[in-house]
């Protein structure tokens, strides 16, 4: 009992500041200009802390560094697994056989490209090339921070992929209407849905590039998108796996399998979600819960950044996205007219 009043004392003022920020970032996050960029509170976040944690440097309380390393590792991992709360089964079996497997050759297609890409062609350090990659591959930021500590990677390399899959995330929200628009994809409205919900990074984005064309596509890419979403943690397992055979020079280190428990987590709400156990208004409720923990661990992350840590890097990081992007814009229609169209 005394360790934990221990461990919560000590924890509580990080916390407390984390949330703050979090709150703020929720709050900024509603101005007009952000919403009309479909940019989501967990972006916002991650911009604060930085500027907050760059401004400051060195003159944060010390006190506070346990809560934010808490809510930048364990906030992190209990929001990864309400993410399920988003998605039911019922949502996969609706796009069909086509659309699951449109959506699981998308993920391992761009996460097999980017590492190639990242590391051999580009010289990018193996951790910044897949988390760059699975923020293209499967639901951008989220995806993002759930790699994280599957592929151990430091804080400022999370920071550079997230900022990858804002860029070419936000261009591609508008390149796609524009392009439909003009006559450039001759694809049905619906189909179109199909290929937004397969290609474009996050979900706000889906969104925003879906409902520019009319509602039916906005619905169908959502549908897509979640789908491609509920691949998150199979790819973690899979990543996980990889990595542990690859392991160091050490028999043992290459033996030592490190699961992703939270993303078993995930697809265990997802199941539970399926059941339509609890009400709307309570899922309702727990996805904004979900939302305001994503943004918590992405302040703590932005606190933790330090842009001299970026120094050397190049631009490798943003030649790789790039690449990334083309391969969603164009394999993803090719596939799309191959398995939908």
């Amino acid at each position: 009992m005394n360790s934990l009043a221990s461990s919560t004392r000590q924890l509580a003022p990080g916390l407390t500041f984390v949330a703050l920020l979090a709150g703020v970032s929720t709050w900024g996050s509603w101005a007009p200009p952000l919403v009309a960029l479909r940019i989501s509170p967990l972006i916002v976040g991650i911009l604060l802390g930085v500027a907050i944690g760059n401004l400051t440097g060195t003159r944060l309380p010390q006190s506070w560094s346990a809560g934010i390393t808490f809510s930048a590792k364990k906030v992190l991992r209990l929001a990864i697994i309400l993410y399920g709360f988003r998605i039911t089964f019922s949502q996969v079996a609706a796009i069909g056989l086509e659309g699951v497997l449109l959506d699981v050759l998308m993920v391992a297609s761009t996460l097999l490209l980017g590492a190639f890409l990242g590391t051999r062609v580009f010289g990018l350090d193996k951790e910044t090339a897949l988390l760059t990659s699975a923020g293209a591959a499967i639901c951008g930021a989220a995806a993002v921070i759930a790699t994280e500590p599957v592929v151990r990677a430091k804080t400022h390399q999370t920071a550079l992929a997230v900022a990858t899959v804002v860029l070419f995330g936000t261009l591609s929200m508008f390149l796609y209407p524009i392009a439909y628009r003009a006559g450039l994809v001759p694809l049905s409205e619906e189909v179109f849905g199909v290929y937004i919900g397969a290609s474009v990074h996050e979900v706000a984005h889906v969104v925003g590039a879906g409902e520019a064309v009319s509602p039916l596509t906005a619905d169908t890419a959502v549908i897509v998108k979640m789908t491609r979403v509920m691949l998150l943690a199979p790819a973690l397992l899979v990543l996980s796996w990889i990595l542990s055979r690859q392991g160091g020079d050490k028999a043992e280190d290459k033996s030592a399998l490190v699961i992703p428990w939270f993303a078993v987590g995930f697809i265990a709400v997802a199941g539970l979600n399926s059941l339509s156990l609890l009400s709307e208004t309570v899922v309702a409720s727990l996805i904004t819960l979900d939302t305001f923990l994503l943004t918590m661990a992405m302040s703590a992350l932005g606190l933790t950044t330090v842009l001299s840590q970026f120094k050397g890097i190049g631009w490798g990081p943003i030649r790789l996205a790039f690449c990334l992007a083309l391969w969603l814009v164009f394999g993803g229609f090719a596939l799309t007219r191959l398995l939908i169209a």
